[in-house]
């Protein structure tokens, strides 16, 4: 089967999460995605655990589908590799910090002159230009810079991370949307491009209904729990044996949710709540009489009532219960594959469901410098790496 991206070649000289996970999309839709780790120790993803057969988990999950090589970029001799690599290449992603591609003589408008049809991706904390171009950028550092922890947490708590590397994978995303369309400009004129992508942009482009209300009204989003900013109730609930999430935001799901499933038509006389602009005003008070009700009864009691009336509501899982979810695993977000070092490996699956063009899983995360030999002999080169 033909995938969507059969035929791209795409050099990775990234590590850690965001680079490698875009990578990781890339490979997913059928490109030959090769990776190219440090010498000697490659990737630092290699040195976190958990372990399976001294395999890191961590490595395994974000590198599926792609071969593996490991090239000293400092020597003549790795560097040579690389610069024969890339003039077949259509995509090359990285993410030193700004300026070391420039040191090692890779930089965009270094390899641009030996393949002018290059798509150039670096992927970095603040961005190639800018005051902080040069400063290390952690995903916690980003969380921090782009407001995103300062709006997270309870109200009246200390600012809280995101639980997932939340702008790695923004940038991720960015750098693949940025790189397909790149693509499909060069097919259409054969040139290639330069793309900076940085962390920090990434996560904050998605803070739309935040500067929706700064730019309109000069509000700044503050810690809100796990309530909406503009509407209510929509948010998490305590009931009598956990915690649920209810969305009855608009007025007909309110008028529903006080009539069918608390029993409280008072709660439609009372002024504080006649409207959704209201209901966020007085959420405090509006959240303390809803828990007063649900904490009568189960979390599945007030689910199954919820659901009948059509309100939108769900349970609030543990990550464990999540991927024991029927649900879940019926959409195949689960998969399978056999490591040749680590054995049985369970990994994510692909988030998007394509009907001509699906993702595959075709084979397992490269063991350092796995491919070296065969891409090498690919190239023409029959002297091995040192």
């Amino acid at each position: 089967m033909n995938q969507a991206l059969s035929g791209m070649k795409v050099i990775d000289l990234s590590q850690i999460l965001a680079g490698p996970y875009c990578t990781m999309v890339l490979a997913d839709m059928g490109a030959d995605v090769i990776k190219i780790e440090k010498h000697p120790k490659g990737d630092d993803t290699r040195s976190m655990g958990p372990y399976i057969n001294e395999e890191s988990y961590m490595y395994m999950m974000v590198n599926r589908n792609k071969r593996g090589m490991c090239i000293n970029l400092k020597s003549d001799e790795g560097k040579q590799v690389l610069l024969e690599l890339i003039k077949t290449a259509d995509v090359l992603v990285e993410n030193f910090r700004p300026g070391v591609t420039a040191k090692l003589g890779i930089d965009y408008e270094t390899l641009k002159g030996i393949n002018p049809a290059l798509i150039y991706c670096s992927i970095s904390g603040y961005g190639q230009t800018g005051p902080y171009k040069h400063k290390g950028g952690f995903d916690i550092m980003a969380q921090g810079l782009s407001g995103i922890m300062d709006m997270t947490g309870e109200k009246n708590g200390k600012p809280v991370k995101v639980g997932i590397a939340i702008h790695d994978i923004a940038a991720a995303q960015t750098a693949i949307q940025s790189i397909l369309s790149a693509y499909i400009y060069r097919l259409k004129t054969n040139e290639g491009q330069y793309i900076d992508v940085s962390l920090v942009e990434s996560g904050l482009a998605w803070t739309v209904w935040e500067a929706a209300a700064y730019f309109g009204k000069g509000e700044v989003a503050k810690r809100n729990g796990t309530a909406h900013r503009a509407a209510a109730p929509y948010q998490g609930f305590q009931t009598k044996d956990g915690f649920i999430l209810i969305g009855a935001a608009n007025q007909k799901l309110w008028e529903t949710f006080c009539l069918k499933v608390v029993g409280k038509p008072e709660w439609l006389e009372d002024v504080r709540f006649s409207t959704n602009t209201l209901r966020s005003e007085n959420v405090d008070d509006l959240e303390g009489l809803i828990e007063e009700v649900l904490k009568t009864n189960s979390s599945t009691y007030w689910l199954e009532i919820l659901e009948e009336n059509g309100i939108p509501s769900g349970p609030i899982y543990s990550y464990d219960q999540t991927l024991k979810d029927p649900h879940i695993n019926e959409r195949e977000m689960i998969l399978n594959y056999e490591h040749p070092i680590a054995g049985p490996i369970h990994t994510l699956g692909f988030p998007a469901k394509l009907s001509k063009t699906p993702g595959k899983l075709s084979r397992p995360a490269p063991t350092l410098g796995q491919h070296n030999d065969e891409i090498l002999k690919e190239l023409g080169i029959t002297k091995q790496l040192t």
